[in-house]
């Protein structure tokens, strides 16, 4: 895959991410989206982008982990 190719993958991977019913959800899928962009950052050479997003997902993954036993609101939905 191209760079360009795997900038596009992570672009429509993060727009999904929107489209996410649960919290849990959606930043799970934006921490993949953000390994998807730490790569590409990988292979266009862009220290800042790698970073970022190395950061991103941990933060991302972790809040989704630690979201793991909560209960949920009276609306249905963990929050």
């Amino acid at each position: 895959m191209t760079a360009d190719g795997l900038g596009w993958l992570a672009t429509a991977v993060f727009i999904s991410s929107y489209f996410a019913k649960r919290s849990r959800t959606l930043r799970r899928i934006q921490g993949v989206a953000a390994c998807l962009w730490a790569a590409y950052g990988l292979l266009i050479h862009a220290l800042p982008v790698i970073v970022a997003n190395i950061l991103v997902a941990a933060a991302a993954i972790v809040s989704s982990l630690r979201d793991k036993g909560a209960t949920p609101s009276p609306g249905g939905a963990a929050e």
